[in-house]
């Protein structure tokens, strides 16, 4: 981690380690982030590095865990990034850095002397600076608490509470009257959610502090973005055309979308588009879009809605068309395109966990349709572009899952895999990323009998 960031543990005097957190803000230059992921984190963190990736921004994983990352960019980002994510539930600038240690002496160990020194080493100053001045009354701030090993969730509630009382304290003497948001009982985390974020305005008021224990260390900072969940449920549930049996969620459907690559002006192509939920998410990342679905029921479904999306996000320049056509045969209806991101048929609806060859018969009987796709759309794509699919995932009464083996099939007709983390940077304790070669992501609800399994190619240059 000290290579990463560039400087050295903190001294044990008081002095110095004052000193040295200055050090360690003024180093983070604000390009350091701590990305709180939704419930799927490899789905997250792969989202993360194709989104990057795809507009040229460098950046390096210095942590990863089930519930945050903390990655270094070479550009600053902006919070609007957060819109263009599926899989991101907060983005937190992070202001400074401290020995995870240091939080586990303090509130696990009990150590009073670290609690009463930790108040130095804590930017209560730099935090406490964004929040502004409340017009009349007190002003609302909240801490949120996140860990990278379940070994300090016990810390975890004690940790925030300290954080919040110290904080109140150094809002005191900027004369900031303030009062420290607290959780219901029955909450199992001593974490905010994007709602209560939202509801109470702690965003524009720079007013959610976020503490990420890491392996080695603790980063602390301002949350700068969080996921809208009400913008993602317009567009699943305002839509004019439903299809709900056979639907895919705009989270998921974004992500796919950022899977591919895809950036503004580039042309994107669903050619299993049913009533539009990736369309609609690759045309609010401004691309032009083409939809194509052998039903035309779904083919007219997928233009209202993609009419009431351009309404309702006041997307004047949007450039889509959506045709009824076969994916088996696309060269028929689409030219060259620059990205693909679909759902074929993953099968029936089932009332009840099948049996192995009940489900190994359904991914059987839909092999024919994927082979001839993916000839299809190697056809129609241009060298270098990707390709996001979903296959069936078929829980069974054995409990063993039922896939598809689409990595061969796409061999075979010209793709090749690809591992969205194996160029990515990963330093300092993060350096042994053991899922390095991961070319597939499960996506699956534990009430659904059928999940998603989303592969990504890329066909050659």
């Amino acid at each position: 981690m000290g290579s990463f960031f560039g400087w050295e543990p903190l001294q044990s005097k008081a002095s110095k380690q004052i000193l040295s957190v200055k050090i360690m803000s003024a180093q983070t230059e604000k390009n350091v982030y701590c990305f709180v992921s939704g419930k799927n984190w490899k789905l997250s963190l792969a989202e993360i590095a194709s989104y990057l990736d795809a507009r040229g921004i460098k950046f390096e994983v210095s942590e990863f865990s089930r519930s945050f990352f903390t990655i270094k960019t070479e550009t600053a980002l902006d919070a609007s990034v957060i819109d263009d994510l599926g899989g991101t539930l907060k983005i937190t600038q992070v202001a400074a850095f401290v020995p995870t240690k240091r939080i586990t002496d303090a509130f696990l160990e009990e150590d009073k002397q670290v609690k009463k020194q930790l108040k130095f080493d804590l930017p209560l100053d730099a935090l406490a600076d964004k929040m502004p001045r409340a017009a009349s009354g007190k002003a609302v701030f909240g801490v949120s608490v996140y860990w990278a090993d379940p070994f300090f969730k016990p810390a975890a509630r004690a940790a925030q509470r300290f954080l919040g009382s110290a904080l109140k304290d150094e809002l005191k003497e900027q004369d900031k009257k303030a009062r420290f948001m607290g959780f219901p009982r029955d909450r199992q985390n001593p974490q905010l959610t994007p709602v209560e974020v939202l509801k109470q305005g702690l965003l524009e008021n720079h007013a959610e502090i976020l503490m990420c224990i890491g392996k080695t260390e603790t980063a602390v900072g301002t949350t700068m973005a969080v996921h809208n969940p009400f913008e993602f449920q317009k567009r699943d549930l305002d839509k004019p055309a439903q299809r709900k049996i056979f639907g895919i969620s705009p989270r998921v459907s974004r992500i796919m979308v950022n899977l591919t690559r895809c950036t503004p002006e580039k042309v994107f192509l669903d050619p299993f588009c049913g009533v539009g939920n990736i369309l609609q998410e690759a045309l609010l990342a401004n691309a032009r879009v083409i939809g194509v679905d052998i039903n035309r029921w779904c083919v007219e479904a997928a233009k209202r809605n993609l009419s009431w999306l351009t309404r309702e996000y006041s997307l004047a320049d949007a450039d889509y068309a959506v045709v009824q056509g076969d994916a088996r045969d696309l060269r028929r209806k689409i030219r060259e395109v620059d990205c693909v991101a679909t759902e074929p048929d993953l099968g029936p609806a089932l009332r009840e966990v099948p049996t192995e060859p009940y489900a190994e018969k359904i991914v059987s009987s839909l092999k024919p349709l994927f082979e001839d796709f993916l000839v299809s759309a190697h056809g129609v794509m241009w060298a270098g572009s990707y390709l996001a699919v979903v296959t069936p995932y078929i829980k069974t009464r054995s409990g063993k899952a039922v896939t598809m083996n689409i990595g061969k099939m796409a061999q075979s007709v010209g793709f090749k895999a690809v591992a969205p983390f194996r160029e990515v940077a990963f330093v300092g304790d993060a350096a042994d990323f053991p899922l390095r070669d991961l070319t597939s992501f499960v996506d699956v609800d534990e009430r659904h009998k059928i999940g998603r399994e989303i592969s990504i190619f890329q066909k050659p240059q």
